[in-house]
């Protein structure tokens, strides 16, 4: 569903913003994890998140599509809340089924791939379009079919995930990501759980999409993949953004003595 002109007024953001957090905080139990976090993402664009271990990153993904629930702040996507609805000034968190409706807007590639391994390949990529969005099958397999050659895996459209390297099982779940027309996906350290000799190949379909023009929000390690692709880099550390701006300014020339310790031991 499209959000509505008052949207925009409402929350004064502006038309080609796609995610929009403002004041986003998190706890769980008496540790607060995320710390009144902002960020803008406008369409087209690539936003890579980085920053050590336990300092919110993922949290924050997983909150952009309400796997999470935020305690307080505002975070929309193309202008629509995801997961409530505002009444009379007040949140109101929706069904699950109409959050399922919202979170299909919204790709999710995750460390561990995640795909179904009962399913061949080809089984994976159209279920949530047959399923979530009714598309008929032979619609969502024409385009599961080109998305796997995007993906450079059109000869494995009858494999099951256990024949695959974990490489080729990330490339599909991106494939799987982008058969819902996403508005934005949102990458969790695609590559983390990769050997190093397979990072490569995801990182150029990475890149593919990026040139294509797909917004994306990335937690990422790979500071190449950051300073190469990301239109912003935001540096985040003890659930606060301690930083963000261009490539250039936050790897290159950070001004905050944390980023320069970080970048120091990762670089």
């Amino acid at each position: 569903m499209n959000m509505s002109p008052k949207h925009h007024e409402r929350f004064g953001i502006s038309s080609d913003t796609i995610v929009h957090a403002r004041g986003v905080s998190k706890s769980f139990g008496a540790l607060q994890v995320l710390k009144s976090v902002d960020l803008d993402v406008p369409s087209g664009k690539v936003a890579c998140i980085i920053g050590p271990s336990g300092s919110g990153k993922s949290t924050f993904l997983r909150c952009i599509n309400h796997l999470e629930k935020i305690d307080s702040g505002l975070l929309l996507v193309d202008g629509d809340l995801v997961g409530y609805q505002l009444r009379d000034d007040k949140l109101y968190e929706l069904p699950p089924s109409a959050i399922c409706r919202k979170r299909a807007e919204i790709g999710m590639v995750f460390q561990q791939f995640n795909l179904f391994p009962h399913m061949t390949v080809l089984e994976n990529i159209i279920e949530a379009p047959v399923h979530v969005r009714r598309e008929p099958v032979k619609e969502a397999t024409e385009r599961a079919l080109q998305l796997l050659s995007k993906v450079g895996l059109a000869e494995k459209r009858s494999a099951y995930p256990r024949h695959l390297s974990g490489g080729q099982q990330q490339r599909v779940a991106i494939a799987r990501a982008l058969a819902m027309n996403p508005k934005v996906i949102l990458f969790d350290e695609p590559t983390s759980a990769l050997d190093p000799e397979l990072v490569g190949d995801v990182l150029e379909v990475m890149k593919t999409l990026a040139r294509d023009g797909m917004t994306m929000v990335v937690v990422t390690h790979e500071m190449g993949f950051a300073a190469e692709v990301a239109d912003q880099v935001i540096f985040m550390d003890g659930g606060v953004v301690v930083e963000a701006g261009k490539p250039s300014e936050v790897l290159s020339n950070p001004s905050s003595a944390r980023t320069r310790e970080f970048l120091s031991r990762v670089l």
